[in-house]
Parts: C-alpha cells; sequence; structure tokens
C-alpha cells in the first residue's frame, strides 16, 4: 500500500503542481506531499481507534482526478464489517443540492418559474399563515402571510418555513405528525404517504417567517419536490433517475434501498460522553411504507456517486460531453441569491448550496466555493479555484467530533504541498 502511495503521490505532483519547488516531479515535492496525505491518514484513524467514530470515508478530487481517497473503521463495529469505499451513508441534506438541481431544469424547459408562486402547484399555500407575536399580549397567532411563498424562496431557504421545532409552532407540528414528532432530524422518509400529501399538510402549518424575511432551514426543499412532481408529472424518484443520476451513471444513489445492498449501508452512532454510541439502521431507507420521496433528505449514495455529481456542477453542467444542466442554471445553484445565510457574514446561498463570499471567512477556501452538510455529519465542498471537489462521510448522529475542522485544515495544507508551498 505504501508503494502504490508512493507512485500515486508523484503522479499527483507532476499533474498538478506548477508553481515553487514543484515545477517537476523532484522527490522532495513528492515526499512532502507524501507526508502531508499520510498524516490525513494517521488522523483519520486516530478518531477511529479511540473510539470517537466508527468509520469514515474520504474522497477529493483534484481536476476530477483522485487526491486522496481512505476509507477507515467500521460500517457496523459491533458486527465487525469494515468501512469500505463504496459504502452506502444516509447523505440528508446532500438531497437538496440535487433536487435544486431537478428544479433548474424544470426552469431550462420553462415549467416551473422561479418566481412562481408556490401555491400556481401546491394550491394550498395561496392560504400560508405566519405565526406572529402580539406586541400589546405577547402572544403568538397565526396571520395570513403578507406576501405569496415563491419558487425563489424555497430554493434559498427564505419561505420561512422550518422544521417546526421553534417554541411558538413546536407542538402544532408535533400534532400533525412531523417535525418534533418525527425526532432529529425530521426526516420524512418513512411516512407512509406520498411528498404531495405532505407538502400539502406542511401548507396549512404556520409558518415562523414572513416569505422572504430571513434565512430558515426547514422543509422547502421537500415542498419542491412536490413541484418537480406536479410540473414533470412524474415521480421525484423517477425524474432525478431520468434526468440527473442515470445519465451521470450515479448507480449508487437511491431513496430508497435495493434489497440485495441492505448489507452496504452503514449503521449510525451518536456521540455520548465523546465517543460514538451505535444508535442503529435509522430512516427508514430499507423496510417501512416506501412512499415519500424525500427531496429535502431522503437519498442514499456513495462518496464516489456523489462526487459524480458535484464534478458536473464544477464543470458547469457538462461533464465528459454530457450536457446536464445549462451553464446558466449553474451559475444560479452557486451564486449567492440571498445577502447572508445562516453562517453569517461572507457566507451566501445559492440555488441550492450554501457559497463563499469573502476571503478567508472559511479557512483557506476560495471565494466561490460551494457546499453543504448532512444531518449524519456527512460534509462535502466544491472549490473551483482550486480544482477541488471534497467529500467526508460518517453516519454520526449526533456528530460531536471535529473530524471536519481537522480533515479540513489538513486536507488544504496538503494541496499547498502539491502547489509547491511549505
Amino acid at each position: 500500500m505504501k508503494q502504490l502511495r508512493h507512485f500515486v503521490v508523484l503522479a499527483l505532483v507532476s499533474a498538478f503542481a506548477v508553481i515553487g519547488s514543484c515545477n517537476f516531479a523532484t522527490l522532495s515535492c513528492a515526499n512532502r506531499l507524501e507526508r502531508r496525505l499520510a498524516r490525513i491518514d494517521r488522523m483519520l484513524d486516530k478518531y477511529v481507534s479511540t473510539g470517537q467514530l466508527a468509520g469514515v470515508v474520504a474522497l477529493v478530487l483534484r481536476d476530477g482526478k483522485p487526491f486522496y481517497e481512505r476509507a477507515t473503521g467500521w460500517r457496523d463495529r459491533e458486527e465487525q464489517k469494515p468501512m469500505l469505499n463504496h459504502t452506502l451513508f444516509r447523505i440528508a441534506s446532500f438531497t437538496k443540492a440535487v433536487t435544486s438541481a431537478a428544479v433548474l431544469l424544470l426552469v431550462e424547459e420553462k415549467k416551473i418559474g422561479l418566481h412562481d408562486p408556490v401555491s400556481k402547484y401546491i394550491p394550498q399555500f395561496a392560504g400560508a399563515r405566519v405565526m406572529v407575536r402580539s406586541a400589546e399580549t405577547n402572544a403568538w397567532a397565526a396571520e395570513p402571510a403578507i406576501r405569496p411563498v415563491t419558487i425563489h424562496q424555497l430554493l434559498t431557504h427564505t419561505s420561512g418555513i422550518s422544521y417546526g421545532t421553534q417554541g411558538e409552532i413546536a407542538e402544532i407540528y408535533r400534532a400533525d405528525g412531523l417535525g418534533p414528532a418525527l425526532g432529529s432530524p425530521w426526516n420524512l422518509t418513512g411516512l407512509d404517504a406520498p411528498i404531495c400529501d405532505i407538502a400539502e399538510r406542511l401548507a396549512d402549518l404556520p409558518f415562523v417567517k414572513q416569505p422572504g424575511e430571513g434565512f430558515t432551514y426547514g422543509y422547502s426543499t421537500d415542498i419542491l419536490g412536490c413541484v418537480i412532481e406536479r410540473a414533470s408529472k412524474q415521480s421525484l424518484d423517477a425524474f432525478i433517475r431520468k434526468r440527473i443520476s442515470g445519465p451521470l451513471a450515479m448507480n449508487d444513489t437511491h431513496f430508497f434501498i435495493p434489497a440485495m445492498d441492505r448489507d452496504r449501508l452503514a449503521t449510525v452512532y451518536g456521540t455520548k460522553e465523546g465517543k460514538a454510541e451505535r444508535l442503529g439502521m435509522l430512516g427508514s431507507y430499507s423496510d417501512g411504507p416506501k412512499k415519500c420521496y424525500s427531496g429535502g433528505a431522503g437519498l442514499l449514495s456513495t462518496a464516489a456517486d456523489y462526487a459524480k455529481f458535484l464534478e458536473m456542477i464544477r464543470l458547469g453542467g457538462t461533464v465528459n460531453g454530457l450536457k446536464i444542466l445549462k451553464e446558466e442554471s449553474v451559475k444560479l445553484m452557486t451564486t449567492s441569491q440571498i445577502g447572508v445565510s445562516a453562517a453569517g457574514r461572507g457566507f451566501g446561498f445559492g440555488y441550492g448550496f450554501e457559497t463563499t463570499e469573502r476571503a478567508g471567512i472559511n479557512g483557506k477556501e476560495s471565494v466561490g466555493s460551494f457546499g453543504w452538510t448532512g444531518a449524519y455529519g456527512t460534509f462535502y465542498r466544491v472549490d473551483p479555484e482550486q480544482r477541488l471537489t471534497i467529500i467526508l462521510l460518517t453516519q454520526m448522529l449526533p456528530n460531536g467530533t471535529d473530524v471536519k475542522e481537522k480533515f479540513w485544515n489538513s486536507l488544504y495544507h496538503a494541496v499547498a504541498g502539491a502547489d509547491g508551498f511549505p
């Protein structure tokens, strides 16, 4: 394995290093990169050996080629099933970007308008209500929204629709079997109803903000799943398979796991007193009604599969001569469409991705980078300037580790080594 890593590193230095001491594939430059990549190996291994993680998969592409790839630990620690590069993960909110891309495809075909009212596709949203606190009595009451909810607002999480966990609406959501009633991460996958039935129920529940008045993370992208179904006259699953995952050969990406692949799905753990404690096979991905396609959090995938989707986005919608999205659509996804995201100043949010708007706000990441995280400790970023696609997958709920931050810093240190910087 060490000899293989050595040859891979020499190839990386030759392919990527164009400045500084790495103008040529010198042994010193190759050794530097090899040492830095080996540090990442040891760092990930330590999270497993100390019991903080059961297992983890990391995949980094540069110019579409493997720069770093590692699977360590266990997909099921108690059953001693090893973590593999092709292990299946609940990618949770990674799903949102795929669903958003599906919306943009229908915008290109003029079947959806970005500023259409959602009520055009789901009439119940014409009666949207917002929880408002009385200045006189301090009591909360649901009042009619002052403006219609739009597709743009769903795409940017500025619709005012949350996961129903705020105190003023939590019991209302719980009574309807949504939000807090589902438990963290409030996933709709296990519900015995199609997504449009759920979207209609959500339309009848009060929002926490007026549409268009700030970033509120919640069920917005799940509602877009219903909009896609009604605009395309296909199920969300069928549309994504036909237009995105199928053409990109994302053969391991599903809303519900095929029976033959059940053993590949990683077990969920959660941080308890600093250690990874087994929670089991959460999410109704292999058992249950299998009716609700959650466009906000429902997909399963592998690191390699999701990297195919991100590479398509990084390259402007076309990969290997295959055009999935127009370049203009990709720009809408990867350019901030709002003032400030929930992460604060320096970050924005496009049609599906958080965007980095200011140098230095996110470590060494370049301005114009984009990405998001998932509820089970999953994380991805794309740095177009550095030609990087970065994916880190665990199954931790909650994830009390700092593996993302340490992996992130170590990776950019290795990239600097490949580029000839000390």
